[in-house]
C-alpha cells in the first residue's frame, strides 16, 4: 500500500499530541483515585458513579465534537475556512443548549441521579454535592471542548493539546489543595474540575480572538447557513445519538456493578482510569483518522483515502496490543497501591487480567466507528451497530446475569466486557465495502447563493 510522501509524518504530528493529552487526562483522573484513596473507598466510590453522569453529557459533547470534526476537515481540504467557522457557530449553539439543561440536572436534581446508580445512601449523598458543584463547570466545558474540535478538524492539534495540558496540571493542583489543604474530599474534586474548565474556557476564547481565521463568531451562533445547519444536524445528530446510546449502556455497566457491590464499583473506578491510559494510543490514532481521511475526502482524494484507512487500521490494531501491554504491566503496581476491602481487590485483579484483551476490540471498533467511517460524514453506521450491540445484547445480557441468574460478579462483568467483540464482523463489513469514502461538502457558489437567499 503506497501513500504520499510525507503521510507517516503527518500522522505522528496528528496522533502524539492528542496521545499526550490522553495520556495526561488518564493522568489526572488517576491523580484523582490517588488522592481519593487517601480520603477511603466511599468517595472513590461516590466520585466514581457521579462522574458516570456528568459523562453521560460527554458523551452528548462528542458527538457535536464529532459533527464539527466532519465538517470542519472536509471544508479545511475544500479550503473554505467561513464554512467552517460557520459550523462552529453551529456547533456551539447545540452545545449550549445540551449544557445548559446537564447543569440545570446536575444542580436541582442530584439526588435522584445519583439514586439511578446506586442505593447506598453514603454514595448518594457525597454524589450529590459533587454534582451540584461541578455544575456551573459544564456549560465552560462544552463551549471549550467544540472549539477545540473545530480547530482539531485544520490539524492544529498542538495548541489543542497544550490548552487540555494547562487546563489538566491545574486541576491536579487544585485537587490537591482542596483534599490536602482543606480537607473538602470529593466536594473539592468538583470544585477544582469546574475551575480548571472554566479556565479553559476562558483561554479557548482568548485563542479564538487571536487567530486569523478559526473563529468563535457570536453572529453565526444566532444566525446560521440553513444548508450547512441541515448537512451538521444529519451528521451530528445520529453522532450524538450514537454517543449518547454507547454512553447511556456503558453507564448502565455501572449501575449493574453498583446494584449489586459497592466493592465492584470501587474495583471499577480504578479499572476505568487504567483502561483508558492503556487507550491513550488508540484514541489518539482514532482522532487522526478522523482529520485526515476527512481532509483527503473534502480535497476529493478517495482513492488516497482508502488507501491510507488501511494502513492506519494497522496502526489501530498495533496501538491495541501495545495498550494491553500497558494494562498488564501496569497491574502488579495498581494492586499493591490500591487501599481497597480484600474483596475488592480481588475484583480490581480480575477486571485488569480481562482489561489487558478487552481493549483491543476497543483499538479497532473506535478509530473505524468514530474516525474512518465520520470522516466520510457517515454517524448513522456507529449509531445502528452500537444501538443493537449494547441494547440488544450486552445490558441485556448484563442484567440477565446479575439479577436474574445472580452469577458471580466476575462472571457478569466478563459479560459486560464482550460488546466490542460482538461487532467486530459487522464493523469490518462495513469498512472493506469502502462506501463510507463519501465527499460531504458544498461548493462555494451554492453556500453564497443561500446566504444571499436568506439575507
Amino acid at each position: 500500500m503506497k501513500v504520499e510522501k510525507g503521510f507517516y509524518k503527518h500522522v505522528a504530528l496528528l496522533t502524539f499530541p492528542i496521545v499526550i493529552q490522553n495520556v495526561l487526562d488518564s493522568a489526572v483522573n488517576m491523580a484523582d483515585v490517588i488522592m481519593l484513596n487517601y480520603v477511603g473507598q466511599s468517595s472513590i466510590s461516590a466520585v466514581s458513579l457521579a462522574t458516570q453522569i456528568t459523562s453521560l453529557f460527554f458523551w452528548f459533547l462528542f458527538g457535536t465534537g464529532t459533527g464539527m470534526t466532519m465538517m470542519g476537515s472536509q471544508y479545511w481540504g475544500k479550503g473554505n475556512t467561513d464554512a467552517i467557522n460557520r459550523s462552529l457557530g453551529i456547533a456551539i449553539k447545540y452545545t449550549l443548549f445540551i449544557s445548559g439543561f446537564s447543569a440545570f440536572l446536575c444542580l436541582v436534581f442530584p439526588t435522584l441521579l445519583m439514586r439511578i446508580y446506586t442505593p447506598d445512601q453514603q454514595l448518594i449523598e457525597l454524589g450529590s454535592v459533587y454534582l451540584r458543584l461541578f455544575a456551573p463547570g459544564i456549560i465552560a466545558w462544552g463551549i471549550s471542548y467544540t472549539f477545540l474540535a473545530g480547530l482539531r478538524s485544520t490539524g492544529r492539534v498542538a495548541i489543542c493539546t497544550m490548552t487540555e495540558t494547562i487546563t489538566l496540571i491545574l486541576n491536579v493542583l487544585l485537587n490537591a489543595l482542596f483534599i490536602f489543604v482543606l480537607d473538602m474530599g470529593a466536594a473539592g474534586v468538583a470544585v477544582a474540575t469546574a475551575i480548571a474548565r472554566i479556565i479553559e474556557m476562558i483561554i479557548c476564547i482568548f485563542i479564538s480572538l487571536r487567530s486569523s481565521d478559526i473563529k468563535i463568531r457570536i453572529k453565526y451562533i444566532f444566525k446560521s447557513n440553513s444548508v450547512l445547519d441541515k448537512d451538521f444536524r444529519g451528521m451530528c445528530f445520529p453522532a450524538i445519538a450514537n454517543d449518547f446510546v454507547w454512553g447511556l449502556a456503558f453507564s448502565m455497566f455501572s449501575v449493574i456493578l453498583g446494584h449489586r457491590s459497592s466493592d465492584a464499583v470501587a474495583a471499577n473506578a480504578i479499572v476505568t482510569v487504567v483502561r483508558n491510559l492503556g487507550c491513550v494510543f488508540s484514541y489518539g490514532i482514532a482522532g487522526s483518522t478522523g482529520i485526515i481521511l476527512g481532509q483527503m475526502l473534502g480535497a476529493g482524494k478517495q482513492q488516497e483515502a482508502i488507501v491510507a484507512s488501511r494502513i492506519l487500521l494497522i496502526l489501530a490494531v498495533l496501538a491495541g496490543a501495545f495498550g494491553g501491554f500497558i494494562i498488564f504491566c501496569l497491574t502488579p503496581f495498581i494492586s499493591s497501591g490500591a487501599n481497597l476491602t480484600e474483596t475488592a481487590h480481588e475484583y480490581l485483579l480480575f477486571m485488569l487480567h480481562v482489561n489487558c484483551f478487552y481493549i483491543m476490540g476497543t483499538s479497532i471498533n473506535t478509530p473505524l466507528i468514530a474516525g474512518t467511517f465520520r470522516a466520510g460524514g457517515n454517524s448513522r453506521f456507529g449509531l445502528l451497530v452500537d444501538g443493537i450491540t449494547m441494547w440488544c445484547w450486552a445490558v441485556p445480557a448484563g442484567f440477565i446475569a446479575a439479577f436474574a441468574l445472580k452469577l458471580d460478579i466476575k462472571i457478569v462483568y466478563l459479560v459486560l466486557c464482550t460488546d466490542e467483540f460482538v461487532k467486530l464482523p459487522t464493523v469490518f463489513k462495513y469498512f472493506f465495502s469502502n462506501k463510507w469514502a463519501k465527499n460531504i461538502t458544498r461548493e462555494n457558489s451554492e453556500l453564497e447563493y443561500i446566504e444571499q437567499k436568506e439575507k
